[in-house]
């Protein structure tokens, strides 16, 4: 056997053990009637700690009866969160949990290999799962969103950043790995109207045999070139702004049951299905063809990518940041003077990057260049495979070092604000879980986490 399939096989294992254990603790769940909690009016079962617990041990966690303490923790947390959302008015949309019941259903899907394989895990259909699981989910992301309300206002100012640093022992101080900011123009290779006939006609010849009769979701299983391909080419719901363009012009003018005429974008050419539609939310489904590169669309990116190294080392005519606006064909950097995101730190749109989060590919090549230097065109290929070439430009280089207020401002202003953030809701719970009827059995009020938190004597509870 493989090791690949080896894995495979693990996987799926995993994966029936997780599903099975849900199926019997949900089954078990209507007929255990232990009451391991009260919050407010609320019960929290012993069979929803079980539940969550034998889901843990099924995704690979290690047997401890520690985490049932956590997820005890968790759930008592939970309900004091969602009976002070109902006094805010804390809501969440009804499209909005069908969304995410949708998204966790397309990952069970594709993890089991298909519907029919999850179904049979289940013991039931996906229809009916989905059903059972939606209040749950609807109570986690109301629970979510009050979380949210209670920090909304926070914000941490430059003093605070400066305090914050000042208490940390020296001795103590972070280590700061080294950082890059790296540059990159990217060329794709391009296919010409005649090399992508033929990969339009694919999708034309598809959807002719849908329109004759042929099951969609079975023709998407077999051809279709998405991820959703293992769901039938099934979508879910989402909003406007999910799709692209030219995507979302067909999935909100059409009705439900039609088929729109193929069309293309910058995945490839489509053909969807619209399913249901429910005021700003769409539910589709479709099928993609993704062109395949040539040899003569690599050739004609390597031209590219060599004159413009040409008018920028030799001619000197145009600089790094220009001609990656001008040229690049990467959106998420052209507009950015070129330059890379640390996708782990997205919202504060750093560029300093760890060298240990960098693509090998990328550090192989600015690990022979100086500050200042760009690449000559490179052919390197991305995590979906494809293939592009890339000028790449090193603009600086940090090495490691310990943590100053001076050379690493954003990064303390993080942990600051994630410091108060914590004691924030911290406070939060101490003062509503005073102010709340709250009940935990024997057994679990053992737990250090929940220490303190039972507010009912045992009159009360009786």
């Amino acid at each position: 056997m493989s090791k690949l399939r080896y894995i495979k096989n693990i996987a799926n294992v995993a994966l029936g053990l997780m599903l099975m254990a849900g199926t019997a603790f949900a089954q078990k769940k209507q007929t255990l009637d232990k009451v391991a909690a009260v919050v407010g009016n609320s019960p929290i079962l012993q069979s929803d700690v079980e539940l969550q617990y034998a889901r843990y041990q099924a995704e690979g966690g290690t047997p401890n009866p520690d985490i049932k303490c956590q997820i005890m923790q968790t759930l008592v947390s939970q309900k004091l969160l969602g009976q002070q959302a109902v006094i805010d008015s804390v809501q969440v949309k009804d499209e909005e949990v069908d969304n995410e019941v949708d998204r966790r259903m397309r990952g069970m899907i594709q993890r089991a290999g298909g519907q029919e394989r999850l179904e049979g895990f289940l013991g039931r259909s996906v229809l009916q799962y989905k059903d059972e699981i939606r209040d749950d989910l609807r109570e986690q992301m109301i629970a979510q969103r009050m979380r949210e309300k209670i920090i909304e206002k926070l914000n941490v100012t430059p003093q605070e950043v400066k305090e914050f640093f000042e208490k940390i022992p020296k001795d103590s101080l972070p280590t700061i790995n080294k950082e890059v900011e790296v540059g990159e123009i990217v060329f794709q290779p391009k296919l010409t109207k005649e090399e992508k006939a033929v990969y339009k006609q694919k999708a034309e010849d598809l959807r002719a045999r849908v329109k004759k009769g042929e099951d969609f979701a079975s023709l998407a299983r077999l051809y279709s070139q998405d991820g959703s391909a293992a769901e039938g080419g099934d979508l879910g719901f989402a909003d406007r702004n999910s799709y692209v363009k030219e995507f979302a012009a067909y999935a909100f003018k059409l009705k439900a049951g039609e088929i729109s005429p193929v069309f293309e974008t910058d995945y490839g050419f489509h053909f969807l299905q619209v399913i249901e539609r429910r005021g700003e939310q769409v539910h589709v489904r479709h099928i993609l063809i993704i062109p395949a590169t040539t040899e003569a669309s690599l050739t004609r990116a390597s031209h590219m990518a060599d004159s413009i190294y040409t008018l920028m080392k030799k001619n000197k005519a145009i600089d790094f940041s220009s001609a990656a606006a001008y040229y690049s064909d990467n959106k998420d950097t052209k507009y950015n003077g070129g330059m890379m995101l640390n996708l782990e730190d997205v919202q504060s749109r750093s560029t300093l990057i760890p060298t240990d989060k960098l693509d090998p590919q990328v550090a192989l090549v600015i690990d022979t260049m100086k500050v200042g230097e760009f690449s000559k065109p490179q052919l390197l290929a991305e995590k979906d495979g494809k293939k592009n070439y890339k000028i790449l430009y090193l603009k600086s280089v940090t090495d490691a070092h310990k943590a100053s207020i001076e050379k690493d401002f954003p990064k303390l202003k993080e942990q600051a604000y994630n410091a108060k953030m914590n004691r924030m809701i911290s406070e939060w719970f101490e003062r509503k879980r005073k102010e709340t009827y709250i009940r935990i059995d024997d057994e679990n009020a053992a737990c250090p986490q929940l220490k303190g938190w039972s507010t009912a004597t045992t009159a009360q509870a009786n």
